[in-house]
C-alpha cells in the first residue's frame, strides 16, 4: 500500500458497506461519494464478475452435482444464487432434489410454484425455460 493510500484511508476511513459520511453523503470504500460519482461501468462489471465467482464457488461447495450440469443449467443455478442468495436457494429442497436427479421439468414446476416466482415474474419463466430446454433464450 502506498503512502497516499494509507493517508487517504486514515482520513476518509475504510468501509465495505455503504454509509453516510459526516455530512450525510452516501459513501463506500475509502470515501467514494456514491451520490455524486456512483460507479463506473468498469467498477460495476468488476463487482458483477466477483459476485458470479462467489456464487459459483458457493454452488460447487454446496451441491456436489452442480459441476455435472450443462453450462446452461449451471448458469440458471448461478442466476438463482445471485438473486436469492445461497441460504434462500437451499430452501427449494424439492426443486434442487429434482435437479440433482436430472428431472428438470419437475424442478421447473417446483420453482414456478413459489413465492419467488410470483415476485420475479418473467425472470422465473425465463430461467425455468432454460432449465427445461437446456438452451439460452432467444433475443
Amino acid at each position: 500500500m502506498t503512502r497516499l493510500e494509507k493517508l487517504l484511508i486514515k482520513h476518509e476511513g475504510y468501509q465495505n458497506k455503504a454509509y453516510e459520511d459526516s455530512v450525510g453523503v452516501v459513501s463506500i470504500g475509502v470515501g467514494r461519494n456514491l451520490d455524486e460519482l456512483g460507479l463506473s461501468d468498469d467498477e460495476i462489471m468488476y463487482l458483477l464478475n466477483n459476485d458470479i465467482i462467489r456464487c459459483d464457488r458457493e454452488l460447487i461447495n454446496c451441491f456436489p452435482w452442480y459441476s455435472k450440469l450443462s453450462r446452461v443449467r449451471q448458469e440458471v443455478m448461478l442466476m438463482l444464487c445471485f438473486n436469492l442468495g445461497l441460504t434462500k436457494l437451499r430452501k427449494f429442497v424439492k426443486a434442487l432434489s429434482c435437479m440433482e436427479r436430472g428431472e428438470f421439468v419437475l424442478a421447473a414446476d417446483h420453482f414456478l410454484d413459489s413465492k419467488w416466482a410470483k415476485q420475479v415474474g418473467n425472470r422465473a419463466i425465463e430461467l425455468t425455460e432454460m432449465l427445461i430446454t437446456n438452451k439460452y433464450p432467444t433475443e
